[in-house]
């Protein structure tokens, strides 16, 4: 099978990651198959936030909910490391709106609210509400989804008429 890896062009990984990522999609009905594509990508670059975001995607959709927390919990790692993030959000919370508009911010913050709407699929709505609270305090916009799945979980439960 011919795989056209000029479709990811943009995509700054090698050729041959590229090709397990296109194969995950064209094996999507097979999961067994799909999910030995991605996770040979990932081994083969687990450190590409690229491969680690299509990774998350990837386990979301196809309700992995748990190794799709993990994914965006390795990119928010990654993120803090390679950018000497603070550990503590009293201290993150100022760098984060005052970058939140460069790349490497936005794919924490994207990975971070990712991260809260995975922990209320499994379940964790107190620790979902906790980081799209955080989130949404940042994103006046609402970039990131964060406002919609806080108002979600914090809405009262309709009453019966």
């Amino acid at each position: 099978m011919q795989i056209d890896t000029n479709r990811l062009s943009w995509f700054d990984v090698s050729n041959d990651v590229k090709e397990l990522l296109i194969l995950a999609t064209q094996t999507w009905d097979n999961t067994e198959a799909s999910d030995s594509y991605i996770q040979q990508a990932l081994a083969k670059t687990e450190e590409n936030t690229g491969v680690l975001v299509a990774a998350y995607r990837y386990f979301y959709y196809k309700n992995n909910y748990v190794l799709a927390l993990t994914t965006a919990e390795k990119i928010t790692a990654k993120i803090k490391k390679e950018e000497n993030l603070p550990d503590n959000w009293q201290a993150l919370l100022p760098i984060l709106v005052q970058r939140h508009q460069e790349p490497q911010i936005r794919f924490f913050l994207n990975a971070y609210a990712a991260s809260g709407l995975v922990l209320a699929k499994l379940g964790k709505i107190e620790q979902a509400k906790e980081i799209s609270a955080r989130i949404k305090g940042i994103d006046d916009k609402n970039n990131f989804g964060a406002g919609i799945l806080l108002d979600i979980l914090t809405r009262p439960p309709e009453e019966d008429d």
